[in-house]
């Protein structure tokens, strides 16, 4: 416990009276602090224990002819993760609150691992193996436990052996600690788990496919199994996420962008809209890395949350939801790719030569960008003036020109009017090198989302997307920093149990190393 005020008996009886005051404003003043705390961990206790029962009526409660077999599975993967999240995070907190008791140790029922796979040996003895008292130890015996691993293709056990040695003079016994890990006295290794969260958040295979694919390999592992390590890996994964969320809030030019996900109703049996945020360091920044955000709708309270005080260049489209955060020191920033795109549906739709011409123009922007996109920035923002700056007048002129021969609501009218509408967004770009032309740099990677709803159908809660939201944050991070996930999973799933809070940032995709 934080700031306890210790106090030597003795001392009471030498204390003068503004010393014994001054103890009992303290004192009261650490009963106030641990009431409000106590009151804080009560209420977040009562908040966990109820969506606990609440999943577990929805999990045994269901109709099953709400569902077909493939959404029942996957609501059923999604619920089985929420509930582990949920029962880790109500352990961990009753734990700060409570005395661990002594539970009678009992014998698990976890069947044993096939005695057909491989076997990798890991032997852990103590660095020393004399006594405090100038004894030597003998050795007497061991622990083994096993921990299931998983190269692609391959199932191994690693067979963890931890010699004991005991004093004979004073009977001390000494054993290589348990090294902690994600899950404890859990049979996965790191490298499972990654290979799991890979596969189901960047392959986009459900956790039914993984289990058949297990099945072939030769072992089977129940889904609701594969939900649990899922559901845990994803919580103690978060801190993690939220130092990248501040890292990339440390960025001057964010781009963003959104997209739907269906989401399961509880209760319901029903799907609803609900949508996944997209915030990436800036094209043109340092930083390679992109933070996910699953919310319950599209309102814009959802990324004035998201940004907070974060003051900046935002990249985006012309979403009104983004609107309320310009009044707060953020810099709206237009999308090109935007503008050209509505002139590009209104040319396939009747071949408008006035589309076509636009077009053209917009592509007169882009040749410049082609050339000096991995230039410094000081060359950058010079053909931005000298090329770039007479085209993006000329088109202006013309838009405004042509904008008078089209009748008012009309196709071509609301495409002229988007970019005459958004025009000082849109050319801003030409006043500074560090921003990019659209935001197609962003819109890459909701990609791997659109990608996935194929295969997930819909997310089973809001907390099931914001965990995925979480974990698909670090894999892409890794990708744009061209990590190979697995492995950047493998390493960070090792060492997270272990890693101080101050020295999470380590192991951020951007500054990670094996």
């Amino acid at each position: 416990m934080q700031n306890t005020v210790l106090v030597d008996p003795v001392q009471l009886h030498t204390m003068d009276e503004a010393g014994l005051r001054d103890l009992v404003s303290k004192l009261l003043q650490r009963i106030d602090e641990d009431g409000h705390q106590i009151q804080w961990r009560d209420a977040k206790i009562g908040k966990l224990t109820f969506e606990i029962a609440r999943l577990r009526r929805a999990q045994y409660g269901r109709k099953s002819e709400q569902l077909g077999v493939t959404q029942k599975t996957l609501f059923d993967e999604d619920l089985d993760a929420d509930l582990a999240a949920l029962e880790r995070e109500l352990e961990e907190l009753r734990n700060t609150c409570t005395k661990p008791k002594l539970e009678e140790r009992k014998t698990p029922k976890r069947s044993p691992l096939p005695s057909h796979l491989p076997r990798i040996e890991f032997r852990h003895e103590p660095e020393i193996t004399s006594c405090a008292c100038g004894c030597a130890l003998r050795r007497i015996g061991e622990d083994v436990s096993e921990k299931l691993d998983y190269t692609p293709g391959e199932f191994t056990v690693h067979r963890h052996i931890r010699g004991k040695w005991v004093c004979a003079e004073c009977e001390t016994l000494i054993q290589a600690p348990v090294a902690p890990e994600i899950i404890d006295k859990g049979i996965p290794t790191a490298g499972l788990l990654a290979h799991v969260l890979v596969a189901k958040h960047s392959d986009h295979l459900p956790l039914y496919r993984q289990e058949t694919i297990f099945k072939r390999a030769g072992m089977a592992i129940p889904r609701s199994t594969l939900s649990s390590w899922v559901g845990v890996s994803g919580y103690q994964l978060q801190p993690l996420v939220e130092v990248l969320k501040a890292e990339i809030l440390g960025c001057r030019v964010l781009q963003a962008d959104e997209t739907p996900v269906a989401m399961l109703a509880p209760g319901t049996g029903k799907t609803h809209r609900s949508y996944l945020w997209a915030y990436v360091a800036g094209e043109f920044e340092a930083l390679r890395a992109v933070v996910y955000d699953f919310t319950s709708s599209r309102a814009g309270e959802h990324p004035r949350k998201f940004l907070g005080n974060w003051q900046g260049h935002l990249v985006c489209d012309d979403f009104s939801g983004y609107k309320a955060c310009f009044s707060n020191g953020i810099t709206e920033v237009g999308c090109m790719a935007h503008a050209r795109r509505r002139f590009v549906e209104l040319h396939e739709a009747n071949k408008s030569q006035l589309a076509a011409d636009a077009i053209e123009w917009i592509r007169q922007l882009y040749a410049v960008e082609t050339l000096v996109k991995d230039r410094k920035p000081e060359e950058r923002l010079e053909a931005r003036k000298t090329h770039s700056m007479p085209i993006a007048s000329a088109f202006h002129n013309w838009l405004s020109t042509q904008r008078l021969r089209v009748p008012d609501g009309s196709a071509t009218a609301k495409a002229i009017d988007y970019s005459l509408n958004r025009w000082r967004a849109l050319t801003r770009y030409l006043q500074d090198p560090a921003l990019p032309i659209d935001n197609n740099h962003d819109e890459r990677q909701i990609r791997t989302w659109a990608l996935g709803r194929s295969n997930w159908l819909f997310a089973g809660s809001l907390q099931a997307g914001q965990r995925a939201a979480a974990i698909t944050s670090l894999i892409q991070s890794a990708k744009l920093n061209g990590l190979d996930p697995f492995e950047y999973l493998k390493d960070v799933l090792t060492r997270v149990p272990t890693q101080p809070t101050s020295k999470l940032s380590e192991l951020l995709p951007h500054r990670w190393s094996a």
